[in-house]
């Protein structure tokens, strides 16, 4: 049951979050100051990168896509590659971006006093280690059936 449940919970975060980078896309505002790490809390909408946003809510949906497949309520043959090597790369996608750079983004940021800092240290970065720990136990859990 729990291999089950928690791919359909990451379809659901992923699917949201893709939804949040189309909703930016197309000229969205709201949180924007909270989403685009600076060194101020100076950010003009106007300064998103477009190629950027579709690129990160694609990736996203696809990442839903993935866990949803992976949930067996879709039944889409996957190459061996993903089955193989996909369900731990995402994962540790996220927990990487928890742990951040170092400067702007994670755990272990330099620069704490933007919105997006104050965002990512209480949002986030743990979303995306929920996410990376997840992902890890949708791994075990399904490795073990």
């Amino acid at each position: 049951m729990i291999a089950m449940i928690l791919p359909l919970f990451l379809f659901l975060i992923f699917t949201i979050l893709g939804g949040f980078h189309f909703y930016w896309l197309f000229g969205g505002i709201w949180g924007v100051k909270k989403v685009i790490p600076t060194k101020s809390n100076e950010l003009s909408p106007l300064h998103i990168p477009k190629l950027a946003t579709l690129i990160v809510g694609l990736v996203l949906v696809l990442f839903g896509l993935i866990y949803l497949i992976k949930s067996g309520f879709v039944n889409i043959q996957l190459p061996s590659w993903v089955t193989t090597y996909g369900y731990w790369l995402i994962p540790s996608i996220f927990i990487l971006r928890a742990i951040g750079e170092f400067n702007y983004v994670g755990f272990f940021k330099k620069i704490n006093d933007t919105e997006f800092a104050k965002a990512d240290s209480k949002i986030f970065s743990p979303l995306c280690l929920a996410i990376g720990l997840i992902g890890i136990l949708v791994q075990l859990t399904s490795s073990t059936l």
